[in-house]
């Protein structure tokens, strides 16, 4: 029987959100099923990057790794100029650590790397010499890719990483680590959203 946390994917939401990063994934997650729940460090309202107001479902401290299917982090500033974020990567490592994935894209992925999340997953970001310059001791399992998937540990969660040119490509990784398409139908989804080809759409629709 599945249960309503199979089925439910939470999105980290703050200020200076990156709207364009998650788009697809939560748009294309939302029509097959799942229900996407937003979540801020408190529920005060957040604005994003493109100037739209958010009042998260849930905050930070009420979210629980057994309560979810998915943690989805996004690129902001905040990533950058101090540790405002920091808890968000703390959550991660407990998504991680309880064998529940973690998407994480653009300035996410250095708040991971921060955390110390990345030194032995492979992954990419927007371009290697940004999450170097973080410190980190993953450098050696960085794959120069638009999105990669590290199917995790034993015991651990998935992790899916892109930069922010990439959202489509970030997209495909969470739907092919969730199973939301097989891969007849996930290959088509993506033919379809980046590279415009229109005979993707009969795969999708089953044809």
């Amino acid at each position: 029987m599945t249960s309503s946390s199979d089925r439910t994917a939470h999105l980290a939401v703050y200020d200076t959100f990156a709207d364009w990063e998650t788009g697809h994934t939560t748009a294309h997650l939302a029509q097959n099923g799942y229900t996407v729940r937003t979540v801020g460090l408190t529920r005060e309202p957040v604005t994003t990057m493109g100037g739209l107001r958010i009042r998260p479902d849930l905050a930070l401290d009420k979210l629980h790794p057994q309560d979810s299917a998915l943690l989805i982090l996004t690129g902001a500033s905040g990533w950058d100029t101090g540790d405002g974020l920091a808890p968000f990567a703390r959550a991660a490592r407990s998504f991680l650590d309880a064998g529940v994935p973690v998407a994480a894209i653009c300035g996410a992925t250095a708040g991971l790397a921060r955390e110390g999340l990345l030194d032995d997953r492979a992954h990419t970001s927007a371009i290697s010499f940004y999450l170097a310059a973080t410190g980190y001791a993953g450098g050696a399992r960085y794959v120069d890719a638009d999105a990669v998937t590290d199917g995790g540990a034993a015991g651990g969660g998935g992790l899916v990483t892109a930069g922010p040119t990439e959202p489509v490509a970030f997209a495909r990784e969470v739907f092919g680590l969730l199973g939301v398409y097989d891969a007849k139908k996930l290959d088509a989804w993506y033919r379809l959203f980046h590279d415009s080809d229109a005979s993707a759409y009969e795969v999708l629709q089953g044809e």
